[in-house]
């Protein structure tokens, strides 16, 4: 039996733009080969697989607003990601699978997530991931290619501060050297040389598959506690500046920060094995 498919662009409100994730509500469980070669066939940042906690779905029915959730690169299955989490609430409400005033509620690898709406934005309640001060690892300056100032490591990341917001967007990795460096990926970072956001941001993950991330919802789980210190603010937009580009709102919340968004669904599609 055909099963939907709906690819959604997350972190933006222009199509094509932001990042895109595929998201698929599955009417039951399904092999972790299956979704990794589903994944790997939609080759986007990420796909997510979503399953209604209590049970399988009745046609017709609203759930409850609680879903399994999983999320896969095209290598990797991975344990936090922002995108496809929000692109996965927009869904939901979308396709009347959550009333519109419900609360999408999301049973993870990074415990429960939710995501709520107001008008044109999504707000995700998603863990703080701070970063702390690591030893440089051999070759990062080499695989960026920049200057750095400042190096830190997350549970998942690396995060680099470097001097400029125009570093952060010339910046030219080293894919092959980045790949070795450990860890889930490398968050570059500077603060913003436009007034309209905070800073600025990009991110590398070539070892799970993912050279160049768009725009990383759970990268600024690291880029809150980060940045808000310093510039004395909990609320703060970011920029990732990809070639896609996207804006990701960030409001810090004790351990927890509330990653703010929008998403626009470009193309609904049908899996036919």
């Amino acid at each position: 039996m055909p099963l939907g498919i709906t690819q959604i662009d997350a972190f933006t409100a222009t199509p094509f733009a932001g990042n895109s994730a595929a998201v698929c509500l599955l009417p039951a469980p399904r092999e972790d080969a299956w979704m990794q070669a589903v994944a790997r066939e939609m080759n986007l940042a990420e796909t997510a697989f979503l399953l209604r906690a209590d049970g399988q779905l009745a046609p017709g029915r609203p759930g409850n607003g609680s879903y399994q959730l999983r999320w896969f690169t095209p290598a990797v299955e991975v344990d936090l990601c922002g995108h496809a989490t929000l692109a996965s609430a927009h869904f939901l409400w979308e396709a009347g699978h959550l009333p519109p005033d419900a609360t999408a509620r999301f049973e993870t690898r990074s415990g429960l997530l939710t995501a709520s709406r107001a008008g044109e934005w999504i707000s995700l309640d998603f863990p703080v991931t701070p970063a702390v001060p690591c030893p440089v690892p051999p070759a990062l300056e080499r695989a960026l290619g920049a200057r750095l100032c400042q190096v830190a490591q997350s549970r998942f990341d690396y995060l680099v501060e470097l001097e400029s917001a125009a570093a952060v967007r010339a910046i030219a990795p080293d894919f092959t050297l980045l790949e070795r460096i450990g860890g889930r990926g490398v968050i570059v970072t500077a603060a913003s040389d436009d007034p309209k956001f905070d800073f600025v941001s990009r991110f590398f993950a070539p070892a799970s598959g993912i050279p160049e991330d768009p725009v990383t919802g759970s990268a600024h789980c690291v880029l809150g506690p980060f940045w808000g210190p310093r510039l004395s603010k909990s609320d703060m937009v970011g920029y990732q500046a990809s070639a896609r580009g996207g804006v990701v709102r960030v409001g810090l919340r004790g351990d927890r920060v509330l990653l703010g968004g929008q998403a626009v669904t470009v193309l609904h599609g049908q899996l036919l094995y």
